[in-house]
């Protein structure tokens, strides 16, 4: 029996370190999804399998089910990716947090411009996922309209001002709806923690390792992570093809956020405009590479194993 393991090619190790750093990286960014990333990288599926399969771990031990049911469904986690996704997160996290912050405060437009270059263009990544035998359906074009209606009508929801003082329990509350959006393409968690009014709170803290804001917002985002992976998955293993355009749609509404130009911040000069119009194209023609790359390595452990 080959296990998922054994199915990962190590040469795919430094694609997939920067893969999750690439994650890490966006999830610090109001607007941007790192599961849309995980979408246009090409790891979006192994991912939430993987997950799915250390939930049910979880469940079989609070069950009192013994650590050999256990050790049945982490046997069946792709560790060879969610190792280096998930040290390639915590890199990005833990060294780009006050960085990032700070560029996106001084460079507004820009960094928007860069990341709707990157969404705008990563929209056909779950779209390539859909083997099409026939023209699309309608449920097809109500599902992507849907997800694009929810996303655009969250991506409009931004809180007054951020929380000086939030209790941990608000903490643990938000860390559990903004995880979500981890693994829910189209709606970013750091947009989430932004309209909550916790976003730069939770920056601070990292930047600052304060210990107890970190371990309550781990812990609320363990519980909220084990409550929707599941139902996620059944979706994708159940009805795949729907489950991916509801995403690209998701993915199209959020385009809302990263938006550079909001008509209530008045008139712009033409550095305002031609700066983050060359980050657009940057962020789509760096897509482009990624899915090229993503491409090519998955194609070349097939290639290898030809007569």
């Amino acid at each position: 029996m080959t296990t998922p393991t054994d199915r990962r090619s190590l040469a795919q190790l430094p694609l997939d370190l920067g893969r999750g750093f690439l994650i890490g990286l966006t999830e610090l960014v109001p607007g941007v999804s790192g599961s849309t990333i995980a979408l246009i990288v090409g790891i979006y599926t192994a991912l939430i399998r993987s997950a799915g399969h250390v939930v049910g771990a979880a469940k079989h031990l609070v069950r009192g089910r013994g650590w050999s049911s256990a050790r049945s469904e982490l046997g069946q986690v792709d560790w060879r990716i969610i190792i280096p996704v998930l040290v390639g997160m915590a890199a990005a996290v833990l060294l780009l947090a006050g960085p990032i912050n700070h560029l996106v405060e001084s460079f507004p437009l820009s960094s928007l411009g860069l990341f709707f270059g990157i969404v705008v263009v990563g929209i056909a990544a779950p779209l390539r996922m859909v083997h099409w035998t026939s023209r699309p359906r309608l449920v097809h074009y109500a599902l992507f309209l849907a997800g694009f209606v929810a996303a655009f009508l969250l991506t409009g929801l931004v809180a007054d001002g951020d929380q000086e003082s939030p209790s941990m329990i608000i903490v643990f509350l938000a860390a559990a709806v903004a995880i979500c959006a981890l693994v829910v393409p189209g709606v970013s968690g750091s947009f989430l923690l932004l309209a909550m009014g916790l976003y730069a709170p939770t920056l601070q803290a990292v930047s600052d390792l304060d210990l107890m804001y970190i371990g309550v917002f781990g812990l609320g985002a363990v519980v909220g992570l084990a409550s929707i992976v599941q139902g996620l998955l059944t979706a994708l293993e159940k009805f795949p093809h729907l489950t991916v355009v509801l995403m690209a749609g998701l993915m199209a509404g959020s385009l809302r956020a990263l938006w550079p130009w909001k008509p209530a911040d008045g008139p712009f000069s033409s550095g305002d405009v031609v700066a983050p119009i060359l980050f657009m194209v940057a962020g789509a023609v760096f897509v482009l590479v990624l899915m090229l790359l993503d491409r090519r390595a998955s194609e070349a452990p097939l290639a290898q194993g030809r007569p």
